[in-house]
């Protein structure tokens, strides 16, 4: 199994733990936990970095499971979009992949559409 594979299957399992109920329940959890044991270790600077150190390190791996969810949804919702202008006669196969396109062109495929919208609206 190559690593791509594997980081898709896991970051796929941690993005649907992470929007659960439970995953919430486990934070407050470890938050109440922590806070119950600041008498224990008398607030102490290396108590309060254990909670800090923790925090950033969950809050960047999560950086990188939110980019991959969201480019891998985005992805497939573009290829359901191709395929709908793909199986619409009236459509514009040039549409198809204009996400690849760069700002100057996008700009001009906005700017006809708003035209034609504008036209619709005063018809």
């Amino acid at each position: 199994m190559s690593v791509a594979h594997t980081f898709d299957r896991l970051a796929k399992l941690s993005s649907r733990f992470a929007g659960r109920p439970a995953a919430f329940s486990l934070a407050a959890l470890t938050i109440a936990a922590w806070l119950a044991s600041g008498p224990l270790f008398g607030f102490s600077d290396t108590w309060q970095l254990v909670i800090n150190t923790a925090t950033t390190i969950v809050t960047f791996l999560m950086v990188f499971l939110i980019q991959n969810t969201q480019s891998r949804d985005t992805e497939a919702i573009q290829i359901k979009l191709d395929e709908l202008i793909r199986a619409t006669e009236q459509a514009n196969n040039a549409l198809m992949d204009i996400e690849e396109l760069d700002e100057e062109s996008l700009d001009a495929f906005r700017r006809r559409y708003e035209e034609l919208a504008a036209r619709s609206r005063k018809s």
